[in-house]
């Protein structure tokens, strides 16, 4: 059965013993196991359903910690020292006597880690004192979870606990940056966007189809919800419910959710999977997504609205 609570010397004590435990970020909630054990990052790939060649997200407390595992170029270091704790996951070299489990790395020889900007992350990892492999807290290519509600409704009974810290506050997962060759390569866009990041970083490109998969959010159906989605609609049928962004939203929904009234892309990007469980549980033929600029933090908005419009054959 699984525990929901707010203790976290408890959760601690289950990651210690190799069980699996949701835990909170700033981004989406995860799902944590130690990532030196194979045991437990094999559990992780089961609970989840989670194709095996997707490699999974290592968290970590500090990065000295994080130097333990992976091999840090100046451009490497710049970034983590600018963005870290925070929604910045970096995809760099495994160390050649590294301890983490091969099965995080999906037999690659990068790692895909971060340091979270969330208190209870942040104290959790400092209790258990182990590097936490944690993808997000859902069944593989279904909507993330940014409540623990959310974490319950897809993973009880798979896992030991799942630690309630509220709501995240971000809202979507971390940006993702690999580090590993010549020039850095945007591998997801996330919360930091590529404007930013070039700030810092010269000839950084976003990831194109020809792109390997070296870090997680990568597959073509990802995020995906039970209904289909229509994406860029203008007008709304009787019986799809709509997620509007801004105030002229169009009527006739059978039901609405709207990211923002407002048109802030911060706020929709925190909405926007609770917002897409909200229509998935209704009684509807299909959800219709008014247009979001391709902007900024909306590069990362329609990134996961069009891998959750996916065709499901393109899921592994």
């Amino acid at each position: 059965m699984t525990i929901l609570s707010t203790d976290l010397e408890k959760a601690a004590s289950f990651l210690k013993e190799g069980k699996l435990v949701a835990f909170p970020t700033e981004t989406v909630y995860g799902l944590g196991g130690n990532a030196l054990s194979d045991n437990a990052v094999a559990g992780i790939y089961a609970a989840k359903a989670r194709p095996n060649f997707n490699p999974l997200i290592v968290h970590v407390a500090s990065l000295e910690q994080a130097h333990e595992y992976v091999e840090f170029s100046e451009t490497a270091l710049q970034l983590a020292q600018h963005f870290w704790p925070g929604p910045l996951t970096l995809v760099l070299p495994r160390k050649k006597d590294c301890k983490l489990s091969l099965l995080v790395s999906a037999g690659l020889d990068s790692v895909a880690i971060r340091i979270p900007g969330n208190d209870f992350a942040l104290r959790l990892l400092q209790l258990c004192e182990l590097p936490l492999a944690a993808p997000s807290a859902n069944r593989s290519g279904r909507i993330s979870p940014t409540e623990a509600s959310h974490v319950m409704e897809e993973l009880t009974d798979r896992i030991a606990m799942v630690l309630d810290g509220g709501s995240c506050h971000v809202g979507i997962e971390s940006t993702v940056v690999d580090i590993t060759g010549k020039n850095p390569v945007l591998l997801r866009p996330g919360s930091i966007t590529i404007e930013e990041l070039g700030k810092l970083v010269k000839n950084i490109t976003p990831a194109t189809e020809a792109t390997k998969i070296t870090g997680p959010g990568m597959l073509k159906s990802h995020y995906a919800p039970n209904h289909s989605i229509r994406l860029d609609a203008t007008d709304v049928k009787q019986d799809e419910g709509l997620l509007a962004f801004g105030s002229d939203v169009p009527a006739g929904a059978r039901m609405t959710e709207n990211l923002s009234p407002t048109g802030n892309l911060e706020v929709a990007a925190t909405n926007l999977f609770m917002m897409l469980r909200k229509l998935d549980a209704g009684e509807i033929a299909g959800i219709a997504v008014m247009p979001i600029p391709h902007t900024g933090l909306g590069v990362a908005i329609n990134d996961r609205l069009q891998r959750a419009a996916a065709p499901k054959e393109d899921a592994a």
